[in-house]
Parts: C-alpha cells; structure tokens; sequence
C-alpha cells in the first residue's frame, strides 16, 4: 500500500473521499468512531446535499441522450458511489420516487423521450432501456435495498437477459420497433458495463454466467480495440482520458467495474487497461482528469488542472482490488 498517498487522501477536505478511503482502503470498521464522524461530515456536507436535493428532483427532465452528466439518474449514482444509503436524511423521498415506476417485467424506468426516427413516439413516456434501468439498480443496491422484492424482480431479470457474447441492446417490449444503434448481434458495450456495475452488489452473481460473458465481452472489446468499433463505443483517445463522474464508457469506469471480479483482475487485458490509467499518474501517484464533465464544475474530479483526491482514490482502490484478488492476496 502507498502510505504517502493514503495519508494525502485522509488529509482531502472532501469527506467523500475520506471516508471512501477509510473503509475500501484501510477496511476500517463502518461502526469505527472515525468512520462515523466522516461520514456523518459526507453526509452533511453542502455538495452532497446538493446531490441529495437534485436527486429528490426525480424524475427530472427526459432523458434524451444517456451521457448527460446532469441528469438526477447521475446524482443518484454519484451518491451510491459515495456510500450514501437508503437511511440518510432526504434519501426516503428520493428512494421512494426512484422506485415508484417499475416495469412488470422488474427493470426500473426512466422518462425518456425517443425520436420517431429511431423507433419511439417522439413524446415522453415512462420506460427502460438497458443502458439506464441497471444504473437505477445500481443505485438501489448500494443503498442496502437488497431484499426488497422488486429489487430482486429486477436483479433477476438482468441475470436472464444476457446472451453468449454479453449483454445486447434490450429495452421494453413495449417499445416495439425501437432498436439501439449497431447490429442486434453485436454486444452493446455500455450495457455491459452498467450491467456488471449492477451485479457486482449481490455476490451471488459474481461468478454467474451472466457477469462472465460480460466480463469477456469488455475485455474482448479492449483487445479489438483498432479492429472493431461498435457504434458509439470506440477506444481511442477520449476513452483513455480519466473521467468522473461515471456516466460513459471510458477507461476508468471500466476498470473500476472489472475490479470488482476478481476473475478479471488477473486477465491480461484488464492488466494493460491498469498500466495506461497508472502512465497517467503524476511522479507522486496522483491522478488528474484528462476530461470533465462541465456539470459538475467545482468538484476536485472536474478540474484538469490539479490531482484530484476521488480519482486518485479510484485509481488506488483498482489496485486493491487487483492484490486481493491474487493468489497470494
């Protein structure tokens, strides 16, 4: 473990990462008194209320494009990414909003609005896709919701949606026609990712078939990477840039993903997508963004300009991850 680095992330003023710190790094206890205290400052700390507030907001705007950063889907996530959970103050509100539209089928819905053109109505109306609903079941996950039935409907079904080469674009039914771009073949990159971000939260399904076939189909994307571009999902220079929040398809949001299976960490491809994030760190081992978001301006992770603690802390529990999951981890 990189002392010098640990104590630069504990010194942060920002309690999120502090706190993050604490518990992935350090595997300091939750009912530790320091790891109360700092995330009791996380949780009542201006910017995170702020994200809680945006978030009670739901469901927002129509989602027209799924890498909007500003959309409350994304608070949401945020907050799940920094260990917020289904009891901290407002979150009961939002939760309940969240989880008040949900497909019979089990997915969570969003507010999107599809064009005619690419098979919709042209008007707003309540449904999933695979590229949101998972990051909905995400969220409910890591706010500790795992026995809630419909929770449970909805990790199901994501397990029964996959196909031998990964998770394809898949939406509702009801939606008739509509088809995401690319062959109906080819994986849909980002649908792995969110998918196996979902399924990461119930360990039961780490090893499942369903997360493998993903697993492989991200690292078979990585290793084709000049060769095939699905539709929107090249690997080039905007994907290797580091980047938070996560709401995209780029390099650390994968590896952060992939971490999570410990059959990953070993693959070679997953080893050099580690060595391009690690090229970019400073001679200290910190890490700043190489893009950014303009919605979340003022946050450490969307500046270009100076290391931030959050990315460097993402980078360092990567690594983490990679030791433990080694046979001698």
């Amino acid at each position: 473990m990189d002392i010098p680095i640990i104590e630069w992330l504990l010194s942060s003023d920002e309690p999120w990462t502090r706190y993050r710190a604490m518990v992935d790094l350090l595997d300091l206890p939750e009912d530790s008194p320091e790891v109360r205290s700092t995330r009791s400052d996380m949780i009542h700390h201006p910017r995170v209320g702020a994200l809680i507030s945006a978030a009670n907001e739901w469901p927002g705007y129509p989602l027209k494009r799924h890498n909007d950063a500003k959309h409350p889907i994304y608070k949401f996530s945020t907050l799940a990414d920094f260990g917020a959970n289904a009891s901290d103050p407002g979150m009961d509100t939002a939760i309940s909003a969240l989880m008040a539209h949900q497909s019979s089928l089990g997915p969570y819905q969003v507010i999107v609005n599809i064009p005619k053109a690419f098979g919709g109505t042209g008007e707003d109306q309540w449904t999933w896709i695979l590229c949101d609903s998972p990051t909905i079941l995400y969220t409910l996950l890591a706010f500790g919701l795992h026995d809630d039935p419909g929770v449970q409907q909805a990790v199901d079904y994501l397990v029964r949606l996959v196909d031998d080469n990964g998770y394809r674009c898949k939406a509702d039914p009801a939606l008739g026609k509509f088809k995401g771009p690319g062959r109906r073949e080819h994986p849909c990159p980002i649908a792995n990712l969110y998918a196996l971000k979902a399924l990461s939260m119930s360990p039961e399904f780490i090893d499942s078939a369903a997360a493998r076939n993903a697993v492989e189909s991200l690292l078979c994307h990585w290793a084709l990477r000049g060769h095939q571009k699905y539709f929107l999902f090249g690997i080039g220079t905007d994907f290797h840039k580091l980047k938070y929040p996560f709401v995209w398809y780029d390099i650390l949001h994968v590896t952060d993903v992939l971490s999570r299976y410990h059959y990953a960490c070993s693959d070679a491809r997953f080893l050099e997508m580690v060595e391009a994030i690690k090229g970019q760190a400073d001679a200290d081992g910190r890490v700043t963004a190489g893009s950014m978001y303009m919605a979340w301006r003022g946050w450490s992770f969307a500046s270009k300009k100076t290391p931030s603690p959050w990315l460097t802390f993402l980078v360092q529990r990567i690594q983490k991850r990679m030791i433990e999951s080694s046979p001698a981890g």
